[in-house]
């Protein structure tokens, strides 16, 4: 005889009966199906071993039930749980002295509840229900240690990553600097080798500065420097940032519906970098000569930027877990020619800490993609902001004296002597 009243979502947290009739169990059932617990009779203690294996918040079973081969088949099981795991298991036991299986029943399984009998149904309620939360406890540890599980995989992953993507600029620095120190060349002859220098040293800092970025967010030393700020203008000084990038892989880049009155309270600085990371990986993951559109919307109190290419795409169980730290898409790595899988993590940090939010949709690999960020608008007091033009470089250094400091002595030395020549 069986009765189940467990749907799917509440398996893990039913109560496996094998009690001495087929009376007992039907009232225990009741009782407890009364109480809100979903339960679970098992025509024999084999089926009741077999069912725990689908998942059991607690067992209750007869004293009289704990003998045979049958109960050591279940102390079996109880011993092979995972570390994490700790299933209740109590023992309805007849009134009067200790028997010989419930001694053994509390030698082979560690956590084990006798209650005598005849019991009253509060008492039974009472302890299913403790049962029940200590078993919810070890559900949330198991959740937590499967993360950190992941979170060690992914760790380890990025630094293989990390490893190879400092390495790679390495061989073509080497090279170049082994040719300049041994054969005398003319400034004209050395110029490609300084540019490949150049393009190297760029490839390793925007790596390191992307790990900075995301050990100071984590760590919460991200300070905002907030300020009405024009939507178009950020997008501008976004595609600005990118260009070189779309350039090299002959992009169409087209900016629709860029509106000058849609104003944020923001950072510029931070937003433009959101915004130009999220360019940059549409080129890295789009084949040259492929098509990027930006967007630029009012939605309601929100202003709304989408950036959607032909690329790569991403596949539909991909579409939320790309914004945690050091996740990549399987088999686009290629395609990107290289990085981190941080980059997605930082614009959803800077974005949520300006009170918006980022989303990606895709039609799945090769599909390509589209990364929607929602900003709430800034509620306008005075006129428009001015579009006031920035002091030049030059302008705020000239007719000024610079003293260089750091503690590495090489590049305090070079930096004095690149100033010096500027």
């Amino acid at each position: 005889m069986t009765t189940s009243t467990a749907t799917q979502e509440d398996t893990q947290l039913r109560v496996l009966l094998r009690t001495a009739t087929s009376r007992d169990a039907v009232m225990a059932s009741a009782v407890l199906e009364r109480a809100g617990m979903a339960t679970r009779v098992c025509a024999t203690l084999r089926e009741l071993v077999q069912e725990i294996g689908h998942g059991a918040g607690a067992v209750l079973v007869s004293e009289e039930m704990l003998s045979g081969k049958d109960a050591a088949e279940l102390s079996d099981a109880v011993s092979a749980q995972p570390p994490w795991s700790d299933l209740p298991v109590l023992v309805l036991a007849k009134q009067g002295a200790d028997s010989r299986a419930v001694a053994v029943a509390m030698e082979g399984m560690a956590n084990v509840t006798v209650l005598e009998r005849p019991i009253r149904v509060a008492a039974l309620v009472s302890a299913l229900r403790s049962a029940l939360r200590a078993r919810r406890r070890q559900y949330e540890l198991r959740r937590i240690l499967n993360d950190l599980n992941e979170a060690d995989k992914r760790k380890t992953e990025f630094l293989a990553t990390l490893a190879h993507e400092l390495r790679n600029p390495m061989a073509p620095l080497s090279t170049a600097l082994a040719i300049l120190t041994r054969k005398t060349l003319t400034p004209e002859a050395a110029l490609p080798y300084y540019q490949l220098m150049g393009r190297q040293i760029d490839h390793m800092v925007r790596l390191v500065n992307d790990l900075m970025e995301v050990s100071r967010i984590t760590r919460g030393k991200i300070e905002l420097q907030l300020g009405e700020l024009m939507v178009d203008r950020v997008i501008r000084d976004a595609v600005e940032l990118s260009r070189p990038l779309m350039d090299a892989g002959r992009h169409r880049l087209q900016v629709h519906g860029s509106d000058p009155t849609l104003a944020v309270e923001g950072d510029g600085v931070r937003l433009t970098q959101v915004f130009s990371n999220l360019l940059n990986n549409a080129a890295k993951y789009t084949p040259e000569g492929g098509r990027i559109d930006v967007f630029v919307e009012r939605d309601g109190a929100n202003a709304v930027v989408r950036i959607r290419d032909n690329g790569a795409g991403i596949p539909p169980d991909m579409l939320t877990s790309i914004f945690d730290m050091f996740v990549q898409v399987s088999g686009t790595a290629r395609a990107a020619q290289g990085g981190l899988g941080i980059g997605l993590t930082l614009v959803k940090s800077l974005v949520e800490l300006h009170g918006g939010k980022v989303g990606a949709k895709s039609g799945g690999l090769g599909e390509g993609s589209e990364f929607v960020v929602s900003l709430p608008l800034l509620v306008r007091r005075g006129a428009e902001i001015e579009d006031r033009p920035r002091p030049s470089a030059e302008a705020a250094i000239s007719q000024h004296s610079i003293l260089v400091v750091d503690d590495n002595r090489d590049a305090a030395e070079s930096l004095a002597a690149l100033l010096g020549i500027l």
